[in-house]
């Protein structure tokens, strides 16, 4: 809080907080570079993560995945439940979208790291909670989150396929609305996520709401000739076209 009562909004972080940042990531680097063990960067990150400042939170999860990026495969699995449990924990953090924005990309460098193995129960922990941030109203979070989904679906496996495949057959208005979000970016991470799930989509029971007229409209025809091969299966089964 300012000299005026004024309390600091998460989302107007100054130019010195984020050289500050830069400072600490080219420090994380440094200390590995030094050898330093990795436990005593994650111990001091954790501290940082869970503390009741929103710009020190997203500062640590920053510096997470400075690690994640930074640190040897070996070693990152070796720490990987004490960073699975902070970076779900920024996934909830309600009160600062660029803590949860963190979370979501540096998850993404871990599960890519570790090749999805020995998620446990955090799989269902990141699924259910990607799930919610694909509608986000932020489109950095909402880029993120469908990459993430995407990798989920790679290493769902058979141990999670059917709880995946449900939370993907709950997440198909989701899929089809963002095929065509207002932000390019996103639309182009959708139907990279959408080819991802086509294996774990089930056709919808509901009668087909176009009409054979509407099917053959020449217009719509033209907009689906942009799609590509594996969106078009998704909507054939789910009966949308």
């Amino acid at each position: 809080m300012d000299m005026q009562g004024h309390q600091p909004d998460c989302k107007s972080i100054t130019t010195e907080l984020e050289e500050r940042n830069w400072i600490e990531q080219v420090s994380w680097k440094l200390r590995l570079q030094k050898r330093e063990p990795l436990k005593n960067v994650v111990f001091i990150l954790a501290e940082r993560a869970r503390d009741p400042n929103a710009e020190k939170r997203h500062l640590a999860m920053r510096g997470l995945g400075t690690l994640a990026r930074e640190a040897p495969d070996k070693q990152v699995r070796r720490y990987k439940k004490v960073f699975l449990d902070l970076l779900v924990h920024g996934l909830y953090d309600t009160l600062c979208s660029e803590v949860i924005h963190e979370s979501v990309k540096t998850l993404t460098i871990m599960l890519g790291k570790i090749q999805g193995q020995g998620l446990g129960s955090f799989f269902i922990d990141i699924t259910l909670q990607t799930r919610t941030l694909l509608d986000d109203e932020n489109d950095n979070v909402r880029y993120s989150a469908f990459v993430l989904f995407g990798q989920l679906a790679a290493f769902a496996g058979r141990k999670w396929k059917k709880f995946f495949t449900h939370q993907v057959n709950q997440t198909q208005d989701s899929l089809l609305t963002h095929l065509q979000d207002k932000s390019p970016q996103v639309a182009k991470a959708c139907k990279m996520t959408v080819r991802a799930c086509v294996p774990y989509l089930k056709p919808r029971r509901e009668q087909c709401f176009q009409s054979e007229e509407d099917q053959r409209n020449p217009r719509l025809s033209r907009q689906l000739s942009h799609y590509h091969p594996e969106v078009l299966l998704f909507l054939y089964a789910n009966k949308i076209l």
